[in-house]
């Protein structure tokens, strides 16, 4: 993590053994790993704050997307996809269409059905 090495930890025990004196070593060590356990609380809570934080705004995101989506228009969507100049609305006819559909469909009611002769099976 600070990339420390076995000489520099000896170097600092040296100079803590020096200053704090041996009486004292233990319980200072004591006091520093409790500061120390407490800044690595704080560090950590402090990193699950931000990753709710992000997960919420994630979150906005796709309540933001899901919104959009409700409120798509879908007939407009089609017809932008389908006849996305207006040309084809613009000619088409409902009626018209209508009449041509009832004169196709009455054609086909009286025009004779084909007759067909039923398959026969070989040997019978």
């Amino acid at each position: 993590m600070f990339d420390i090495g076995w000489q520099e930890l000896f170097i600092v025990a040296v100079l803590a053994l020096i200053v704090v004196g041996p009486k004292d070593l233990p319980r200072t060590l004591r006091t520093v790993t409790h500061y120390v356990r407490k800044a690595r609380g704080l560090a950590r809570e402090f990193r699950s704050g931000l990753d709710e934080v992000i997960r919420e705004s994630e979150l906005d995101d796709i309540k933001q997307e899901v919104r959009k989506t409700a409120n798509l228009d879908l007939e407009k969507e089609v017809r932008d996809t389908v006849d996305p100049s207006g040309n084809l609305t613009a000619e088409f006819d409902p009626d018209d269409f209508a009449d041509r559909l009832k004169d196709t469909a009455s054609d086909a009611d009286s025009a004779p059905a084909e007759t067909s002769e039923p398959i026969r099976k070989a040997g019978g």
